[in-house]
């Protein structure tokens, strides 16, 4: 068992903590201090807006009937799961795509206790310019966002490792 924490990806289980408590400390600071729909400026193309997502990214299926609660409770539970199997699996010589698994499975558990919890997730960073508004998201959505980043960098990076051509004499 020592071995699986030791050689594997979940050597790495520490960071999605770390991400998890910041994720969830951030969104009740939100909740404890500012009222639901409130904003406040904080730079020119940044709020903090406080507001609640039924639906997944973007708002998606957020107008349904409330089955949306369950659908994502269980894909958010399926897909930390998965992450959980990947960094067992994951030896621990690959450490950028473990920190990858590690950071969105801190996303998918944080958004997973928002949905449990409230039936909602909390999100309020609220970026906007050049005419344009990004939904608000929170910690755990930007870890999901950075851990796939990874994951399609380390992609890029293995694949050009494998692809390099070898200096073996036959």
């Amino acid at each position: 068992m020592k071995n699986l924490f030791t050689q594997t990806g979940l050597r790495w289980l520490w960071l999605t903590i770390i991400c998890l408590i910041a994720d969830q400390v951030t969104k009740q600071l939100i909740v404890s201090n500012m009222d639901l729909y409130q904003s406040i400026d904080i730079l020119p193309f940044f709020n903090l807006t406080y507001v609640h997502n039924l639906g997944a990214a973007f708002s998606f299926l957020a107008d349904q009937g409330g089955w949306q609660r369950w659908f994502f409770t269980a894909v958010a539970a399926i897909a930390s799961v998965v992450f959980i199997v990947w960094l067992a699996k994951t030896p621990k010589q690959q450490a950028l795509l473990s920190v990858a698994f590690a950071l969105m499975l801190s996303g998918a558990v944080g958004n997973l206790i928002d949905r449990v919890l409230f039936g909602y997730v909390i999100d309020f960073l609220d970026f906007y310019g050049f005419g344009y508004h990004f939904p608000a998201f929170n910690v755990a959505d930007s870890m999901i966002f950075l851990g796939a980043a990874l994951m399609i960098f380390d992609s890029f990076k293995n694949g050009e490792a494998n692809n390099a051509p070898s200096n073996i004499n036959s």
